[in-house]
């Protein structure tokens, strides 16, 4: 990469920055400007057009990068757990730590989900579908139930994280970590329920072979 581009991309990375860095409990993208976002870069309004055709383009770039961030550090949690042991508090223990320290971030992907714009919304739910997939793939390496309820269980349990998610961002240490443990232990659940459900399954397929 020539030092030509390597400018680009380095003022790209700090409008991407200075975006993320604007977004608060109390303010949503929705709420940024341009030139609020330029200056927090050190750049000229005018020259936000060489890297990105609108706001718009900008925020869908911080929504694929928030999600790649997060997935990026769930799958390190599952190289994890073969030495730390439980899956499950493995991964809520990684997330919370994620909301911890990037909070905008998350921020961004909560409140895009169900915002009004219909590109962001789709955005969000392409990344909600990546984890969908990946924690899919997973289940059905490791526990060897069937693609639909590997599908089914990590489904619900994305939606779960993502939900316990919400209220734990404005919470403090104490109450965060109590937080976290009541969602490993509804996770727990629900893998329970999805094993008693396979089992329950493999039961009826033999007394049908018989």
């Amino acid at each position: 990469m020539g030092i030509r581009a390597q400018q680009k991309e380095k003022t790209r990375r700090s409008l991407i920055d200075a975006a993320f860095n604007q977004l608060s409990a109390e303010r949503s993208f929705s709420n940024l400007s341009l030139r609020e976002v330029a200056r927090e870069a050190g750049i000229a309004p005018t020259s936000f057009y060489r890297h990105f055709k609108d706001m718009d383009e900008l925020g869908l770039t911080m929504v694929d990068e928030g999600g790649l961030i997060l997935r990026q550090l769930m799958r390190q949690a599952r190289q994890r757990i073969a030495e730390e042991g439980s899956v499950i508090r493995t991964s809520v223990e990684t997330f919370m730590e994620f909301i911890e320290s990037s909070p905008n971030v998350f921020r961004l992907l909560l409140r895009e989900r169900s915002g009004t714009s219909p590109a962001f919304r789709a955005a969000v739910a392409r990344e909600i579908q990546h984890f969908v997939a990946e924690l899919t793939e997973y289940l059905e390496a490791k526990t060897g139930v069937t693609h639909d309820e590997a599908f089914t269980q990590a489904e619900a349990s994305v939606t779960l994280v993502f939900s316990s998610g919400a209220d734990a961002l404005d919470l403090d240490s104490h109450a965060r970590a109590e937080h976290a443990e009541r969602l490993i232990m509804q996770l727990r659940m629900i893998a329970k329920g999805a094993y008693w459900y396979r089992k329950e399954r493999e039961r009826r397929e033999l007394r049908q072979k018989l």
